[in-house]
């Protein structure tokens, strides 16, 4: 079968990008990046989900980026919340993490490369989101003809894509794709601000985002919330 590296962070989005990659027809090499983030409970639901699509492998990896800091997830400040969901994506929040998905795409690619994998599916949305500059479809496409250049697969003539199958979708068309898919949402973490016991507090950006949608989408959210 075809490979494809799948970036798992074990959220809402990338759970159902991994479910659309395997219903592609490729197998799955998940690649969960543990970069010492506030929510890293996340990473257990990356396991769980990593359990439930079958994947071929798994790679967690540390990069701790809390040594740079520079964001609410690898910093001391505090997570923005209880923003108006209108509001949400008109200004970048405090939640971003400086250069975060050029990191992560230029990891899936070593990965990517090594394992002759052909796809790199990514979780990103440029609709219902919170205005993060990385998550655009131009990034996208910016980063994949630089790698061609930068790789040795690229320069005998091959081409690895980056497939970012929700880049267009709100989360409620993503939810309901992904139930389509059998995704069981009850693995999945969204939170950006747990508390200790790991349920998600329900009112940072990302929580809002995801409620919305499921409200829209007229299902149950089947995870906890503080």
């Amino acid at each position: 079968m075809k490979r494809a590296v799948v970036l798992l962070s074990g959220g809402l989005d990338s759970s159902t990008v991994a479910a659309v990659a395997s219903s592609d027809g490729y197998e799955i090499f998940a690649l969960t990046i543990d970069y010492n983030q506030r929510h890293r409970i996340e990473i257990e639901s990356a396991k769980r989900v990593v359990k439930s699509i079958g994947a071929i492998q798994h790679v967690i990896l540390p990069l701790n980026l809390r040594l740079f800091g520079g964001s609410s997830l690898t910093d001391d400040w505090e997570v923005t919340k209880n923003v108006p969901v209108d509001k949400i994506g008109n200004s970048i929040p405090t939640s971003y993490v400086p250069a975060r998905n050029i990191i992560f795409l230029s990891v899936a690619f070593a990965y990517a490369e090594t394992i002759q994998a052909e796809k790199i599916y990514i979780g990103v949305s440029a609709i219902d989101y919170s205005g993060y500059p990385d998550c655009r479809p131009e990034f996208l496409t910016a980063f994949e003809n630089m790698a061609k250049l930068a790789t040795k697969v690229g320069n005998e003539g091959g081409k690895i894509s980056i497939v970012a199958p929700l880049v267009h979708l709100d989360k409620t068309a993503a939810i309901k794709l992904g139930l389509k898919l059998g995704v069981d949402y009850s693995l999945t973490h969204t939170c950006y601000d747990p508390a200790d016991d790991g349920l998600a507090c329900g009112v940072c950006e990302s929580c809002l985002l995801r409620l919305q949608a499921f409200k829209n989408a007229g299902i149950k959210d089947p995870i906890k919330y503080a």
